[in-house]
């Protein structure tokens, strides 16, 4: 140590406690180095530096060992477990590797050794071996859990268990024996087996292998002594203490020789094997059968030699029960004088061979063995007596078992006889009634053989009587003729009122069955008149006659019209409203985008929330108050104006040319405003079938106007934005409520969003660089590879291709879901869309007949699943495909998934393969193949649909024999301005001065203003806020029924379709009160009072349903009035009807009139219809207004999110500066704020163009883009833009511009778009333009 610490050392750490520990390292590093040189070499400095080192880590191990290990004793000590545990297995305790999930035995094995020490402490080393040792049969003990015998065989083979006498041979007896243990100490609650159970365990099965051997050799030994066939050699065997034979008597020895022998060989021959030995329990049970049969035959003998005692001296009163006890036989008391009788004499009768008899008697057991019984000495055995022979003068076992049975079944046959005395008696009358029977056959045959004297003697006699009586009874007839006469018309008086009066209780009791059997006789005539009704090309007016009833309206037809006509009142004012929140909404969305890049104030969007609020809460308000009563809510002198506008819209919805032309002469961004608000508004949203009949006639007409006027290549359809495209997707999307979308996507859409595992990724770059972030998370450091790379260079490593094509077999899995999804969902497609996809492609192949199959299907398929299906797989949260919360986000790894599954089927449904810049994915280009052709079957199929006259049953007339008159819901604004349009663009929509529109137009005169509208007095002129007050009502909804102005009047005759209407009624009047084979007989017969009194009662009816009738459903006044007519008149009118129907060749007298029969038969079968249709609508429409209550309840979620997040703005704004000060209300604003700049943009056309933002110009050339400017205004409104065109400074057209509109194609993927119908403009550079410049971005 003092060495150590010489100061010229200099060395580090050196501590005198640790002077051993630094002895014994320098000492072995000395000798370790001398080792290794060869000779006496020294320890330079470091060496020993480095070995006090070691010296003092050593030392400080060892110190913390021992603290261990005191930790651990004190812990054993306090029975703590966990404790316990947790200082066995710290490091610094350096002991065996210990086992948490055993903690209690590990406590509880150390608690026992602790207190069986002397010190009551364990050492570490006694630590050390007893944690190897519990440790060890704490995991034979989880195997055992666990029977997994291969890993409870190498645990007992572990030298850490300590074993003793572990046989390798008895390891499977080894792991047997210990599952059993363990399955019986886990029934009574012990958890494991201890050490010591264990190694008793190993014991014992030692012990038993051992006895089992020797119990062998003891099974061999007595084998040898049996074949030997030395009786006395077999006992000794037997009882050899190693076999552990029960039962062994020596007195039984011969018999176990026997008995044996006879097993053995009989075992031999089944066998047919001379060396097969008896086993231990066959030995066993031969010893058993052995001792049986020698008690048997020592019981029998007794028995024998009891009876013949008994039978010497005459003792007569033991035999039964010696028989019964030894013999084991049911003996009768009653026959024991007979037993001892019988026995007695049977033993009589034996002789006697002289006085050689010895007392011995000899039995016979299981017919084989011989047994001897000595009746003196009562001595039994299995060995012949020498020179003895045996008794013969005594009954032996087997006689008197013969002779008790005969006496026993001699009286039970007497028994027998005596219980069945009548049956004997029986048996002798059937054999005297045989014997009687004998002698009536013997004289039957006698009579038989004289049969013909016999009938000679019978004839005579009989022919005697007969003619007496005869000649006796026509005596007394010819006596008393007339009374003879009286009592034959009393009898038959008598008989024919009895059949009929059984024929009349036959009927009252089966009445219920003939009412059936007559209910069911008419059921099938009215089934068959029916059927004729509907079926038959000339029904006959007999049959007619008995439906025409069906044309009445009930109180229930009245009642479901007016729940139709207010449902659908609800429905078109939940849309109207749902679209004004939406579009609010949608602003709101892009002034906080604007906010959060401090493009406009927090004031401007603070007074946007507070009128978005205004209105969700007065919604409802609105709802109720707003004045719809149509012309009854106006004052008088305004009906006559209001009429003709309900003429005015009748005609433009009934006649689609009017509003397509209008569509094509207004600017795009009017056009779709128009279509937006007024089209479907007069269309009441397609809410009925009669309104989504004609707005397809309106897409129809608008859609071929488009491709003919504006259409150049069949490709313009794809690349551009048509009108009527863009109008018939955003409808079927979700204007009335019912997303039809949702139900066809949402299933599939949502399994693949809720699937956590499903990663997509396509981009080769964003896996390689996935792949480069997860390397550098699991090693720590800055991975070698370059971050930004090509598709080119991520593609050359595997990993990437790897997790590349895993990417790609997901993809295809979740498209196949997809695809199936929508093939198998075709009938849920609207049909609004089917019949458009049908028109598009009609119409295409008439413009362009060179296209082939292919070109147009691809076009359809554009229609139906690009622009109508791709964006709610891609944005599902934006179509109302799933439900996502107010602020609530699709995950990106879910919005990338879905845009990879649009992706494909977007290739897949225009057979465009992975080429280019996507050739990493050219693997799936067999794929796309296979899948276009299932969309071409697809795109096929959704085209073959009914025209819609056949889908909705509708046609020219449908409206004249409707209940109710149509009726919209339109503000006074919308009115105005289509009133507007209409004149602005007359000669473009209606060229002919005579056409019935100019005519409309003419008679409303100029465009009213809301007040003129409205009349005066309608708002206060001194009412400061009267611009104000104007503005709201002209956003007052009314209702108007719409109505043809040319309807038939009194004495005009050319409206033929409506005099067929009116000769229809009054003929229906007229055969329901006079019947007749056909209509000319009927118009011909002079109709009784009878039938004029019916005729009047139907006129009294008609009139009480009249009155209760609401006013908008009531028929025209000339259609009431000819109801009112008698029945003469009516045959009169009907009469010149049909001459002037006839003129127009519409009917023929030639076929008496069949033609309009046929047509009333037509209106029968159209009004169940109907009936059918008005059901199913109620349904559709009550479906229809939960499903806008449901969105509308979204709306307000958002909105209250919304001004959270104002709120929000507005505390953290205060925070921050709490001297500026905002004002709600709209007066002033915050210090600072920033405006748009209101400055516009000009460009030239070919700074545009050399921008990309304008593509071409039609009829322009590229060097006269110099002499076309465009001007940029922005508006007021946040997003909206006025773009004006000059041509050499002169003003040519302007239109306005919604940014929202341009965000909405970029998002669909529109990538060109015209504007002022001649100018072909790129979206996404416009955008990027706009933005540049009006946002800074």
């Amino acid at each position: 140590m003092a060495g150590l610490s010489l100061p010229a050392l200099s060395l580090l750490e050196v501590l005198p406690q640790n002077s051993s520990w630094y002895l014994l390292q320098l000492c072995g590093s000395k000798e370790q180095k001398m080792q290794i040189a060869g000779i006496p070499n020294m320890l330079d400095k470091s060496e020993i530096q480095k070995e006090v080192s070691v010296a003092n880590a050593e030392a400080e191990a060892h110190k913390l060992k021992l603290i261990a290990v005191d930790n651990i004793n004190s812990a054993i000590r306090n029975c703590d477990p966990s404790k316990t545990l947790v200082a066995l297995m710290k490091p610094e305790a350096q002991l065996p590797v210990v086992h948490s999930f055993a903690a209690a035995v590990y406590q509880t094995e150390l608690f026992n050794l602790q207190q069986q020490n002397a010190v009551n402490y364990l050492a570490h080393d006694e630590l050390s071996i007893a944690v190897e040792m519990l440790s060890a049969v704490v995991l034979l003990n989880q195997t055992l859990e666990n029977k997994d015998i291969l890993m409870i065989k190498n645990h007992l083979r572990d030298p850490c268990t300590g074993f003793n006498n572990l046989e390798e041979e008895n390891l499977q007896r080894y792991a047997d024996t210990l599952l059993s243990i363990k399955s019986e100490a886990s029934s009574q609650g012990q958890d494991y087996l201890s050490w010591n159970d264990i190694q008793n365990c190993i014991d014992m099965v030692n012990m038993q292998i051992q006895e089992e051997n020797e119990r062998i050799i003891a099974i061999g030994h007595i084998n040898e002594a049996v074949d030997q066939g030395n009786p006395q050699k077999t006992l000794e065997a037997l009882l050899l203490p190693t076999a552990k034979l029960q039962d062994v008597r020596p007195v039984n020895a011969r018999h176990y020789q026997d008995v044996l022998h006879h097993a053995k060989t009989q075992k031999c021959k089944e066998s047919q094997d001379e060396s097969v030995l008896l086993w231990l329990d066959e030995i066993q049970r031969g010893i058993n059968d052995s001792n049986n049969n020698i008690k048997e035959a020592a019981n029998l003998a007794v028995g024998i030699s009891m009876i013949n005692k008994s039978l010497e001296k005459g003792d007569s009163q033991q035999i039964l029960m010696i028989l019964q006890s030894r013999f084991g036989l049911r003996v009768i008391p009653e026959c024991a004088e007979a037993y001892f009788r019988n026995l007695s004499e049977a033993k009589n009768m034996k002789t006697i061979e002289g006085s050689s008899e010895s007392p011995w008697i000899k039995l016979v057991m299981k017919a084989m063995y011989d047994y001897y019984y000595n009746v003196e000495t009562e001595e039994g055995t299995c060995v012949a007596p020498k020179g003895v022979v045996p008794k013969t003068s005594w009954l032996t076992g087997e006689e008197i078992q013969n002779i008790a049975g005969q006496v026993t079944a001699d009286y039970n046959r007497k028994q027998l006889w005596l219980a069945n005395e009548n049956l004997i008696v029986g048996l002798q009358a059937r054999a005297r009634g045989f014997l009687v029977r004998k002698n009536y056959q013997e004289r039957r045959a006698y009579l038989q053989n004289q049969e013909p004297s016999a009938i000679k003697i019978q004839a005579f006699w009989k022919g005697f009587k007969q003619r007496k009586s005869y000649v006796d009874r026509l005596k007394v007839l010819q006596g008393n003729v007339a009374a003879i006469v009286k009592i034959q018309s009393w009898v038959k008086m008598w008989l024919a009122r009895r059949a009929y009066r059984k024929r009349l209780q036959y009927f009252k009791d089966h009445n219920d069955q003939i009412v059936k059997i007559q209910a069911f006789l008419r059921a099938n005539k009215a089934r068959e008149d029916y059927r004729t009704l509907i079926g038959a090309e000339n029904p006959p007016l007999t049959v007619l006659r008995k439906f025409a009833y069906l044309l009445d309206q009930s109180d229930l037809d009245f009642q479901e019209e007016l729940e139709v006509t207010r449902l659908r009142e609800e429905v078109v004012t939940k849309i109207r409203s749902n679209q004004q929140l939406e579009k609010d909404l949608n602003l709101m969305d892009i002034k906080i985008g604007l906010l959060v890049k401090n493009r406009i104030t927090l004031q401007d969007v603070v007074l946007h929330s507070k009128k978005l609020n205004k209105k969700s809460k007065s919604q409802l308000e609105e709802m109720v108050m707003v004045d719809k009563q149509g012309i009854k809510g106006l004052s008088k002198e305004r009906r006559k104006k209001l009429e003709a506008y309900q003429h005015l819209f009748y005609l433009l919805q009934t006649n689609p040319t009017y509003l397509a032309k209008l569509i094509f002469q207004m600017p795009q961004n009017k056009s779709t405003k128009f279509m937006d608000t007024v089209i479907f508004t007069l269309y009441n949203y397609a809410s009925n079938q009669r309104e989504e009949y004609l707005l397809l006639k309106l897409f129809k007409t608008a859609l071929e106007e488009e491709i003919n006027s504006k259409v150049d290549q069949i490709q313009d359809i794809v690349t551009g934005n048509p009108t009527v495209i863009k109008m018939v997707v955003s409808f079927n999307r979700s204007a009335r409520g019912q997303n039809t979308l949702r139900q066809l996507l949402a299933p599939v859409v949502k399994e693949i969003m809720e699937d956590k595992t499903l990663i997509i990724n396509t981009s080769p770059v964003d896996v390689y660089k996935a792949w480069v972030n997860q390397l550098e998370m699991q090693t720590g450091e800055a991975s070698k590879l370059p971050y930004d790379v090509t598709t080119e260079q991520a593609l050359t490593h595997t990993e990437v291709v790897n997790k590349l094509e895993s990417s790609i077999q997901s993809l295809r899995a979740v498209t196949d879901k997809v695809l199936t999804s929508i093939f198998s969902s075709l009938n849920m497609m609207p049909y609004g869309m089917r019949y458009i996809a049908k028109v598009l492609k009609s119409s295409l192949h008439e413009k362009f007949p060179d296209a082939t199959e292919d070109e147009l299907l691809k076009i359809v398929g554009n229609l139906l699943y690009y622009r109508y299906m791709n964006p709610a797989i891609v944005a599902p949260d934006g179509f109302d495909i799933i439900d996502i919360t107010a602020g609530g986000q699709i995950h990106p790894d879910q919005r990338r998934n879905l845009g990879c599954v649009a992706k494909v089927l977007q290739h897949a449904a225009s057979n465009k393969l992975f080429e280019g810049e996507s050739e990493h994915l050219s693997s799936m280009n067999t794929y796309l193949s296979q899948t276009y052709q299932k969309f071409r079957n697809f795109f096929q199929a959704a085209c073959d649909v009914p025209e819609p006259e056949e889908k909705f049953n509708i046609d020219e007339y449908s409206d004249m024999v409707t209940l109710s008159k149509p009726v919209i819901y339109i503000s006074i604004e919308e009115i105005i301005n289509t009133h507007s349009l209409l004149l602005e663009h007359q000669d473009a929509i209606a060229p002919e001065t005579n056409d019935l529109l100019n005519e409309l137009l003419e008679g409303l005169g100029p465009v009213p203003d809301i007040e003129s509208f409205l009349g005066e007095g309608a708002v206060d002129p001194n009412d400061p806020n009267r611009e104000s007050t104007l503005n709201q009502l002209a956003k007052t909804e009314i209702s108007l029924s719409l109505t043809s102005k040319y309807e038939l009047r009194e004495g005009e005759d050319q409206d033929l379709k409506s005099l067929m209407i009116k000769t229809k009624r009054l003929i229906v009047d007229v055969i329901r009160t006079q019947p007749g084979d056909t209509l000319l007989e009927i118009l011909e017969t002079p109709a009784t009072a009878q039938q004029e009194s019916e005729n009047l009662k139907l006129v009294e009816k008609r009139a009480i349903l009249d009155s209760k009738t609401p006013e908008k459903m009531k028929h025209s006044q000339s259609i009431f009035e000819d109801g009112q007519l008698p029945i003469e008149q009516k045959k009169r009118k009907i009469q010149r009807n049909l001459r002037t129907l006839e003129q127009a060749g519409l009917v023929s007298s030639a076929t008496k009139y069949q033609e309009i029969i046929n047509e009333i038969a037509k209106d029968i079968r159209n009004q169940r219809r109907y009936r059918h249709h008005r059901k199913a609508e109620l349904v559709k429409l009550q479906q229809t207004l939960n499903a806008l209550n449901s969105k509308t309840a979204f709306y307000e979620e958002q909105i209250n999110y919304y001004n959270t997040y104002i709120k929000t703005c507005l505390d953290n704004l205060t925070r921050k500066n709490s001297r500026r000060s905002i004002k709600l209300d709209g007066k002033e604003e915050v210090k600072g704020s920033k405006k748009l700049k209101q400055t516009s943009l000009k460009y030239t056309a070919a700074r545009l163009h050399e921008k990309g933002v304008i593509l071409e110009i039609e009829d322009l050339q590229t060097n006269q883009f110099k002499n076309v400017m465009f001007d940029i205004t922005p508006g007021e409104e946040v997003g909206d833009f006025e773009i004006k065109a000059k041509f050499l400074g002169v003003e040519m057209e302007k239109v306005q511009l919604h940014f929202q509109d341009l965000l909405q194609m970029q998002y669909e993927g529109v990538a060109v778009m015209k504007m002022f119908d001649k100018a072909k403009v790129n979206v996404n550079l416009l955008i990027f333009l706009l933005n540049k410049k009006f946002y800074g971005k």
